[in-house]
């Protein structure tokens, strides 16, 4: 029996003895991808009607559910537009809550529920289509998505296919536009779902799905969910209402040819060289405490290893990674490691403070060695929501990051997935600043105006130089300047519809921006979009 089918036993032995215990609750997360609910919880938060860690994302439906219950017992709180999107969003989130069919609930395409099992399907539909000086260019998908419960088991798929003319989320492209393997020219498939299982104070489950870990409003830079999603095996405990505990183990997709396990073939159509890549693998936890009310503060670490199969160390989600690598690989070179912390802070009412730090890898001597620089993403930002006008938000980001931050010289250890970054968008050697108002007169309807000024400076990976002393935004390579209107609207749950007007100037290295944007570009977006 193989490590893995062993694990796979003792983790299903685990949950039979869970099922004798006293344990409520089912957990499927919500996709991140579904902005608008996201937002109304920030903004709740915000004006100290819930309170939530928004540092770990994907939440889930569960959680999602109880905040909104917890809203509706404090309605008087909420302005008139606040209380219909409230109801808005029970509609759907309700069917966590509710027994019975004496409710209002959304419209599914199937939607069964019984004492023992619920199940919701629903279609994927949508498109969009942009305009400039450039000619058009568009965008559509299709496909499906269910969930279900059996008692404290969860379960979810979506199954997603993209067609894109041309390509504007390519790997090496600088933009948070989703990705993936290419099929033929244009088109690619996201697969997303899994297996949770719950208990009172926690849960667990192997999972497909997109992690975004930091708070931002443009962008996270520890963990930044723009990437390919990837299998993963994750837990969530939250004991008491003071700590917060996340952790999973994710099986990545390193690209590279493992020469020493790829073979030829010969059938009916010839000989063929059969491609295996090298294993790749990432295990990452973050522990969030809560020392006074609305003021969350968050740390854990990760590490991308490889050349071997899965370590039973890198399953045990308290460690820290760095020092069982250094028992591990004592003598030969480590693998790669990072460290990362989340402050945020919401004591002020309407007001949400917000710092995050990545650290790739760090040096106490280098910072009294002048000319020499540790590997750095830090990120600060805050926004001021409902004040002095109601429904208008104000939001102000700064992110930098250093040079190599995000990168590592052994193509099996970047922290990647294939071949896109895990981390902040702009990669390394980075800046960017991130403004922005949001009005929102109506239930589910938001004004968006925005600006975003972003620069990178050399990719010293491609110009092979040393890894140390290589000076921060020594020249800038690229440069995106760019201020837009965007309205959305919610016309009934999960199905959007939105316009925007974007002004961009993109110029520099032209392999990091999809060509239909480069340069100047006034650019007008019109979109429909029903589920995720």
């Amino acid at each position: 029996m193989t490590f893995l089918r062993k694990f796979i036993f003792i983790f299903l032995v685990f949950n039979i003895i869970l099922l004798y215990t006293d344990l409520y609750s089912q957990e499927v997360p919500h996709s991140i991808d579904n902005k608008g609910i996201y937002e109304f919880l920030d903004e709740l938060a915000n004006n100290h009607v819930i309170a939530i860690n928004s540092a770990i994302k994907p939440y889930s439906r569960l959680f999602i559910s109880q905040r909104l219950l917890e809203a509706e017992e404090k309605k008087e709180q909420l302005n008139p537009r606040q209380q219909k999107e409230l109801d808005f969003y029970l509609m759907d989130f309700g069917k966590e809550l509710n027994e019975g069919k004496a409710w209002k609930r959304r419209k599914d395409l199937f939607y069964y529920k019984d004492d023992l099992f619920s199940l919701t399907i629903n279609p994927i539909l949508g498109g969009e289509l942009f305009n400039n000086s450039a000619g058009k260019a568009t965008y559509w998908r299709n496909g499906a998505e269910a969930r279900g419960y059996i008692q404290k088991w969860g379960f979810y798929a979506s199954l997603r296919d993209n067609h894109e003319k041309p390509l504007l989320g390519k790997s090496a492209y600088l933009t948070q536009r989703e990705g993936g393997h290419i099929k033929g020219s244009t088109d690619w498939s996201e697969m997303q779902g899994g297996v949770t299982y719950s208990w009172k104070w926690g849960n667990a489950g192997l999972v497909k799905e997109r992690v975004q870990w930091g708070n931002n409003y443009n962008g996270a830079n520890i963990f930044g969910g723009s990437n390919p999603t990837f299998v993963q095996i994750k837990l969530h405990i939250s004991p008491v209402k003071w700590f917060d505990f996340n952790y999973f183990h994710g099986w990545l997709n390193s690209m590279v040819v493992d020469s020493a396990n790829s073979y030829w073939v010969t059938n009916s159509y010839g000989a063929d060289y059969r491609e295996v890549y090298h294993k790749k693998f990432i295990a990452a936890n973050m522990f969030t405490f809560t020392p006074f009310k609305n003021l969350n503060v968050s740390a854990g670490n990760s590490i991308v290893y490889s050349d071997e199969n899965i370590h039973p160390a890198y399953l045990v989600p308290l460690f820290f990674y760095k020092s069982v690598d250094h028992s591990l690989t004592s003598g030969i070179d480590n693998m790669n490691s990072q460290m990362f912390f989340d402050i945020s802070s919401r004591q002020i009412k309407n007001l949400h403070l917000y710092a995050t730090m990545f650290i790739d890898e760090l040096s106490v001597t280098r910072f009294t060695i002048k000319d020499e620089w540790n590997f750095f993403s830090y990120k600060a930002g805050f926004r001021l929501t409902d004040f002095p006008v109601s429904n208008l938000s104000f939001t102000t980001e700064f992110t930098y990051t250093y040079p190599l931050t995000f990168q590592h010289y052994v193509p099996t250890l970047t922290f990647e997935t294939a071949g896109y970054n895990l981390g902040h968008y702009l990669r390394d050697n980075s800046r960017e600043w991130y403004v922005s108002f949001d009005y929102r007169p109506l239930r589910t309807l938001n004004i968006n105006l925005f600006f975003i000024d972003a620069i990178r400076g050399p990719d010293y990976t491609e110009l092979g130089t040393d890894r140390l002393g290589n000076p921060p935004l020594s020249s800038v390579e690229w440069h995106n300047a760019t201020y837009g209107l965007k309205a959305s609207y919610q016309v009934i749950n999960d199905l959007y519809t939105w316009a925007s007007f974007v002004s961009g100037n993109v110029r520099g290295d032209e392999d990091w921006s999809p060509g239909y944007f480069f340069g100047k570009k006034n650019t007008l977006n019109f979109g429909l979009t029903l589920g995720f």
